[in-house]
């Protein structure tokens, strides 16, 4: 099998540092994430089974909100990592092509802000989507922000980074997948263009939507049922009420 979507490793100096109790926990229950260092106050570590090997400061609330951008809510418990190993979109493909797997797919046409990628993120996780994809150069790198608006979703769901985006969904329409890009201007609705099939929902970034490229390299266009009274919804929320509407098919 020809292997895609290379996610390029970041530099050992561009550790993401991750934040809040709940990222944090996740992080540590990954078996595929390294956690190199750990800042806590006394108080957050009380009750938790921190792994031997991790080598932990303990600090005041003070100190802790130094270690985070604009004193980010860290509920006294700050991480540095490794950031989690290349997965190949081919790899992805494989684990969801067993009889019956109808888990969705989520393509991202440069969506570049960490809140709405980990909002998605975490839909994806609620809704038991496959993976998500986006492109490398276009997207946000794992960051505190991103694993805190995730809300542990990224140690969970496989995110995809390609160098080209065309011809990963090429290849995502290889491995049977029906590619619906969500746009506006369409004239289907996406309840109409669901159908039965494996779906791949393709949504762009806000105001600008998808580029052109990427809209010709999907199956079918659908669109939203909202309310004339607004233009569009913010991307994250549109991913997450296509997944429910993949989910509640008949």
């Amino acid at each position: 099998m020809k292997r895609r979507g290379h996610r390029p490793s970041q530099a050992p100096g561009n550790r993401p540092r991750i934040w809040g109790r709940h990222p944090v926990l996740a992080a540590l229950a990954n078996p595929e994430r390294t956690v190199r260092k750990m800042w806590a106050t006394r108080e957050a570590l009380a009750g938790l089974d921190i792994p031997p090997v991790i080598p932990i400061t303990f600090a005041d609330v003070a100190d802790l909100g130094r270690l985070v951008p604009n004193d980010a809510p860290h509920q006294g418990l700050v991480i540095e990592v490794d950031p989690l190993e290349d997965i190949w979109l081919g790899d992805l493909l494989e684990q969801g092509a067993g009889e019956g797997d109808e888990r969705p797919l989520l393509v991202l046409d440069q969506v570049t802000d960490p809140h709405n990628v980990g909002a998605i993120l975490r839909s994806a996780a609620a809704f038991d989507a496959l993976g998500i994809v986006t492109q490398d150069r276009h997207s946000p790198p794992e960051s505190g922000a991103l694993a805190r608006s995730a809300s542990g979703a990224l140690e969970i769901v496989p995110w995809v980074r390609v160098v080209n985006l065309s011809r990963a969904l090429e290849e995502i329409a290889e491995a049977n997948f029906w590619r619906i890009g969500l746009a506006g201007e369409a004239t289907d609705t996406l309840a109409t263009a669901i159908g039965k099939a494996r779906v791949a929902l393709v949504l762009g970034a806000e105001g600008e939507g998808m580029r052109h490229n990427t809209m010709q390299h999907c199956d079918q266009l659908a669109k939203l049922p909202i309310s004339a009274r607004m233009e569009s919804l913010n991307v994250s929320n549109a991913a997450a009420i296509a997944l429910y509407a993949v989910a509640a098919r008949g």
